[in-house]
């Protein structure tokens, strides 16, 4: 594999592992989905936790 090849490698898994973050960055419980993911993350169960946890939580108040 060529060094650019290994980078987009390594771009594309940093992009999946973190997908759970990006899908709660607007929502009410960010801080907690993204310490879920980040510590628990490498575990299946962690992953998709916080996956449904950042799907199926509230978004955030927006004060007017």
């Amino acid at each position: 594999m060529s060094q650019f090849q290994w980078f987009a490698t390594i771009i594309t898994i940093f992009v999946i592992y973190f997908l759970p973050t990006m899908f709660g960055g607007n929502k009410k419980y960010f801080a907690g989905i993204l310490i879920v993911n980040t510590f628990l993350g490498w575990t299946l169960l962690g992953w998709v936790g916080a996956l449904v946890w950042s799907v199926c939580s509230p978004k955030k108040e927006v004060d007017k």
